[in-house]
């Protein structure tokens, strides 16, 4: 199977009111050209899980600011203003989740669990309509698994069966989110021959990747 395909059939996946999971951190590593064809194409009533929405004019953000995202699930919004405009205005449903709860439970859906059991919001909002949990006479927030119909991630060298190398701190949320999405697609600083990559630096398996896109 090729799997590299264009950005154009890559987006045509997308439709409108489909949930979505979306790579990086504060524009660190967003797929800007997905991003920018998912703009162009207007696909909206997205159900959106990332770290942030970025900031206005980066990445994500510009997904925000022409409100293509119905629904919010991130850890923190307070980069780009046009999120909490939106969310005052009763325009986006935002699920603020604390950052490593939020990365646990895209884990967990994709290690097949049923959730995850932190102590992480007990006695705050996030512990609104939660179940808890006891466990050896200490409470737990009961937190369910994060899925995607589509995770749009990003490599720094991708070989053509998808296995992926990242860079630093641009590895961020897109491992886990390779994992949870019932289709990955990775755009890709660069495309290399299969064997080109050591496997050693190999931390997304191309077994998660169904599809390549160019970044350059």
């Amino acid at each position: 199977m090729n799997k590299v395909i264009s950005v154009k059939e890559a987006v045509d996946m997308i439709h409108d009111g489909m949930t979505i999971m979306i790579g990086g951190f504060l524009g660190c590593k967003n797929p800007f050209k997905l991003i920018d064809a998912m703009v162009e194409k207007g696909v909206k009533d997205l159900t959106l899980i990332a770290n942030d929405t970025s900031f206005p004019d980066i990445g994500i953000g510009k997904l925000i600011v022409n409100k293509q995202i119905k629904k919010l699930i991130a850890s923190h919004i307070g980069t780009n203003r046009e999120t909490g405009n939106q969310m005052n205005a009763g325009e986006l449903e935002v699920e603020l989740v604390p950052q490593g709860t939020l990365a646990e439970r895209i884990r967990a859906a994709g290690a097949g669990l049923g959730g995850i059991l932190t102590p992480t919001g007990l006695g705050t909002v996030v512990q609104e309509g939660k179940t808890i949990i006891n466990v050896d006479g200490k409470d737990y927030l009961l937190e369910k698994p994060l899925r995607a119909e589509v995770a749009l991630i990003v490599g720094a060298v991708v070989d053509k069966k998808g296995n992926i190398k990242y860079k630093k701190a641009t590895r961020n949320f897109n491992p886990l989110m390779a994992t949870a999405a019932d289709i990955v697609i990775v755009e890709a600083d660069e495309i290399v021959e299969v064997g080109t990559i050591d496997p050693d630096d190999v931390m997304t398996p191309g077994l998660f990747v169904d599809y390549i896109v160019s970044g350059r």
